[in-house]
């Protein structure tokens, strides 16, 4: 679904990523690790088209997405779930949610999207009322995924989900993504929770220095040594 060909991404002269090929295929989630300022972050704004100067090749199914504007790699089914979730805070719940269907595609399937999503995360759905910025930490990170369903992703990215969230949310949000897998949705996650991550994810990759020096299976890397050590600081 997601391939990733030697990607360069530059913040003004500076290059941040080096030669970075990855995949992820519908029905998989794929985590993204590294330490701080490896250049995770960087990855998923060069992956949504926004903030950074590419070269390299981004395609879904195939067809290649990397000099097309962020809205219009949302509607090619590609959706950033942003960190700090990035909500509009004095907007209700049910406005953020339809902010998330303005896509061609989605709109004429916003009733059922959001029936679906008030499936998913019955939480929104006895919130739908209050304003975003009177919710928990834990319930906004749940609606700025919700708002990222309503645009019909195939593609979802996840910029650091469980920042901030008590640990029953993040076990809570850990169980939300193996559902969205099973809707068959390619999964690609950048997380500092280093454990759950690799436990969750099908495949993962190591990032150093804006370049990927590890790949494998998610608790295999999780008992690697030499990612405990030099990369994580386990």
């Amino acid at each position: 679904m997601l391939r990733v060909e030697q990607l360069n991404a530059f913040y003004g002269p500076v290059q941040i990523l080096h030669g970075i090929d990855l995949s992820v295929q519908p029905g998989e989630i794929v985590g993204l690790v590294g330490a701080n300022a490896a250049g995770k972050s960087t990855l998923m704004f060069s992956l949504a088209g926004l903030r950074t100067r590419c070269t390299g090749t981004i395609s879904i199914d195939g067809s290649g997405i990397e000099a097309l504007p962020a809205f219009d790699r949302v509607r090619r089914g590609l959706v950033l779930v942003p960190e700090r979730r990035r909500l509009f805070p004095f907007m209700t719940v049910i406005e953020n949610l339809e902010m998330g269907a303005y896509s061609e595609a989605a709109r004429p399937v916003r009733s059922e999207t959001l029936a679906q999503v008030y499936e998913l995360l019955p939480v929104l759905a006895e919130r739908r009322d209050q304003v975003a910025g009177s919710l928990s930490g834990g319930e906004q990170q749940m609606l700025a995924i919700g708002r990222a369903l309503m645009a019909k992703p195939r593609v979802l990215l996840l910029d650091e989900p469980t920042e901030g969230l008590a640990p029953i949310y993040v076990k809570a949000l850990f169980e939300l993504i193996r559902r969205l897998r099973d809707l068959e949705l390619a999964i690609l996650i950048v997380e500092q929770n280093v454990h759950h991550v690799l436990h969750a994810a099908d495949r993962a990759y190591v990032l150093e220095n804006g370049r990927i020096v590890m790949a494998g299976a998610g608790p295999q890397l999780l008992n690697d040594e030499r990612l405990k050590v030099a990369y994580l600081g386990l």
